[in-house]
Formats: C-alpha cells, structure tokens, sequence
C-alpha cells in the first residue's frame, strides 16, 4: 500500500485485497494473478496458515512477484519478523499492543497498518505511532464486527480530522459504496470476492466500479 498522506482533494479510492488463508502458495498465485488483472488494486494482505518459519517465508517469496510485479504492495497478515526476509513490503498489525510492538522493527523502510482499533483514542494512538494507515470495521477473532452504520461513522470521523489514510473492511459488495461515501481512502475486500462465482478476477472488477465517490458519480 503507498505511503501516502490525505489531500485537499482526495484521490479516488482503491482496493485492498485480502487473501484467504494461503497453504498452497503455488497453487494460489494462478489465482491471485488473475484477481489482480481485475482491477487496479492498492495492496494485498496475505493471509497465511500457521507454519514453521521457514515454510512460511517461502510461501512469502512465491507470492510476493506475482503483486508486486504490478506495482501493488504485499502487506503481511501479521508476521513482522519476516517482512524482509520474504520480500514482503510491509506488515498489518491487528491490536494497538501488537502495532507499538512491530512498528519500531518496521519503519520506516516498510509499511505499518493497523486494525483491531476498537476505540477512537487506540485509532488516535496508532496515528501517533506512526501508523500508515488505520483499519476500521473488520472482524474479530470471533468473526464479530461493528454495524454499518457505526463503521461508517468511524471513517467519517477519521476523514474529517486525520490525514493519515484509513482503510474501510466491507463484508460484501454492497457494503462498498457506504464506506467510500464516508470518506474510506481505500476499501478492504476479501472473502466474498473468492466465494464468488463468477470467479475472483469478475468480482474484484466488479467491486472496483463501485469505488466511485458520490460526486464522481453524478
């Protein structure tokens, strides 16, 4: 994801692509290239399947041409420890504990994000820590997550007072639109563009063209 600082005029949104937990990275990347042709899309969180760190370094070094080949960013789901050792550009932290522990080992040669920020003071607090962007509206470990309606507010807030980029998650296509009129500088998209059957690279071209601001849209 570029490293990039909100304007006057904000830029049109972009995706941000969440894998599903990869096992078979060589098996995934055939999928992943095509989903990437679909759009132009900001950066990809790879989600990985617990392993020894080796294997999961590997999986790292597989995947991480296939994006960033089109100038897109490959963020780890976690695993800062091995951010470089893979090639990857960067690491998501989930947690404002996880973020502080990270960050110092990251920047400022890589990416930072962080989510799981339950509260405006941690969201304020990982924007003081140097954070290169905030997630909002993702689930938990449980798969539970806010409402619309109080995830939409949350970006509000963020766009109006912060420069820093916020990330808003949608859990389904319709989802999108809402958290790009709320002023979302990029939108996290990830399971249901998979489970879709139209296949990943149809249904991310198709989340794309929701992307447009409402005055863009008039």
């Amino acid at each position: 994801m570029p490293k990039q600082q909100r304007t006057a005029e904000p830029s049109a949104p972009r995706l941000y692509l969440i894998t599903p937990d990869v096992t078979d990275a060589e098996g995934f990347a055939r999928e992943l290239s095509a989903a990437l042709k679909g759009a132009d899309i900001a950066a990809v969180l790879l989600r990985l399947k617990a392993a020894d760190e080796r294997t999961l370094i590997n999986r790292v070094k597989i995947l991480a041409p296939v994006v960033q080949k089109l100038d897109t960013a490959l963020v780890l789901d976690g695993l800062p420890d091995i951010v470089a050792h893979g090639g990857a550009d960067g690491a998501h932290l989930t947690g404002l504990a996880a973020f502080e522990d990270a960050v110092g080992r990251l920047k400022p040669e890589r990416i930072a994000g962080c989510g799981g920020l339950n509260t405006r003071h941690d969201a304020m607090v990982a924007g003081e820590r140097g954070a290169d962007y905030v997630l909002f509206g993702e689930p938990d470990g449980h798969g539970h997550r806010p409402s619309l309606d109080a995830i939409v507010e949350r970006i509000a807030w963020w766009a109006q007072l912060f420069e820093i980029p916020c990330v808003g998650y949608a859990a389904n296509a319709d989802e999108i639109a809402p958290l790009v009129a709320a002023g979302a500088d990029f939108v996290a998209a990830g399971d249901f563009l998979w489970a879709d059957p139209r296949g990943a690279a149809t249904a991310v071209a198709d989340a794309r063209s929701r992307l447009r601001r409402p005055e863009e849209a008039a």
